[in-house]
């Protein structure tokens, strides 16, 4: 009985280490593929479409985004 509950302790202690490994190592590898947009691709994509953007709408932009998360 006492052998059978530490079986199951123990295995649920092993299933969370491996989980959260493979969650961080699956998290890493998305946030290199689709990093989170910053300041400067914010500019660079305003700039792609013929504007030249000011600070002051770098950041509504920023604002919006971070809204959405």
């Amino acid at each position: 009985m006492l052998h059978d509950i530490l079986l199951i302790i123990v295995g649920l202690i092993i299933g969370l280490v491996i989980g959260f490994l493979v969650a961080r190592f699956a998290m890493k590898k998305y946030m290199e593929k689709n990093p989170p947009i910053n300041e400067k691709m914010i500019e660079a994509m305003m700039s792609s479409m013929g504007r030249k953007p000011s600070q002051k709408q770098v950041n509504q932009v920023m604002k919006q985004m971070n809204r959405y998360r």
